[in-house]
């Protein structure tokens, strides 16, 4: 009896979103009364084995094909399914980021089984599950039940879990697995990358400084730039900036963005819309720089400033390099 983790890499890169699947997974096989085993597909995933034993798993599956050499969610999901089919897991679970819920979706998908993502908090019972959910872009929260005969599937919303050490490592037994995949698979593997940027991303950011349409054009954001710099931060945007052509989509915090997690978020001149708000929420800190005092970011931020950002950010960004002595 066992609790599959599938765990998500890049090419031999652990992802952080690992360590908050690992975390849920302690909690959720402790009530299930099974071990952890978890998933690890494709070039590079046999070097993370050990990290893999370190977060508590009992046994490591490493599955490689001459296909896998990179993110597909068609193989990789047929990979699952057959060491599914080989392992039988009691249920099989991921972190909800858009590859994890875009691999379980798949292997619902080709098992015809039901697939319940963005959880919150899971209950299991004899037969039937209780779970929380993350709905409607996190406005809301459902309460629903999970019945099947087959593995239950699942995600965990992402960032809804603290991440924390595993209270001890497991036995890490390595067994590699070669699935049999069709080269129609292939379709949807990625072949190639333009790596615009290197370093701390927006959504690993600890610092991330971001501009609505309050900042007014495209230059207006060098000011937020300067400052992002000078805090070890990244720029981020709201969808209406990219509307407008000022920014990249790369840079949207939100729904249809980048979900960020810092320290503290400095949103300047944005609104707060639903969308944005839901890429956003699972920062520690929100400071908010908007002369609408009504405004939802404002609303709900931890600390405001009521004020132009054109006259703020420069002085906060002042502030800064006379104590750095620049």
């Amino acid at each position: 009896m066992s609790l599959l983790v599938v765990l998500d890499h890049d090419r031999g890169t652990w992802s952080e979103a690992n360590d908050e699947a690992m975390t849920a997974a302690h909690t959720l096989a402790a009530d299930m009364g099974v071990q952890i085993d978890v998933a690890l597909v494709g070039d590079g995933a046999l070097d993370l084995s050990g990290q893999a034993r370190a977060a508590g798993a009992a046994v490591v599956h490493v599955a490689n094909h001459p296909m896998l050499t990179d993110f597909g969610p068609e193989a990789v999901g047929e990979t699952i399914v057959q060491l599914i089919g080989a392992a039988s897991p009691d249920a099989v679970m991921a972190v909800g980021t858009s590859r994890g819920n875009e691999i379980l979706a798949q292997i619902a998908a080709r098992m015809d089984l039901p697939f319940v993502a963005n959880c919150m908090s899971v209950t299991p019972g004899d037969g039937a599950w209780s779970i929380t959910r993350i709905q409607w872009g996190g406005s809301l929260l459902e309460d629903t039940t999970l019945v099947t005969d087959g593995p239950k599937l699942l995600t965990y919303g992402h960032h809804a879990v603290l991440a924390e050490a595993a209270p001890a490592p497991g036995a890490g037994i390595v067994e590699e697995f070669t699935p049999d995949l069709d080269g129609s698979l292939a379709r949807t593997i990625v072949v190639d990358r333009d790596v615009q940027q290197a370093g701390v991303t927006l959504s690993t950011a600890s610092v991330v400084v971001s501009g609505g349409r309050g900042v007014g054009s495209a230059e207006g954001f060098e000011q937020l730039e300067e400052l992002a710099d000078l805090l070890g931060g990244r720029v981020g945007c709201s969808r209406a900036v990219t509307n407008l052509g000022w920014r990249n989509h790369t840079d949207q915090v939100g729904q249809t963005g980048t979900r960020i997690a810092p320290e503290i978020y400095i949103a300047t001149g944005i609104s707060g819309a639903i969308q944005h708000w839901v890429g956003a929420m699972a920062s520690k800190r929100i400071l908010a720089i908007n002369i609408d005092a009504e405004a939802n970011m404002v609303v709900k931020a931890d600390y405001a400033v009521i004020a132009d950002l054109h006259k703020v950010v420069p002085a906060i960004t002042a502030e800064i390099k006379r104590r750095k002595g620049l």
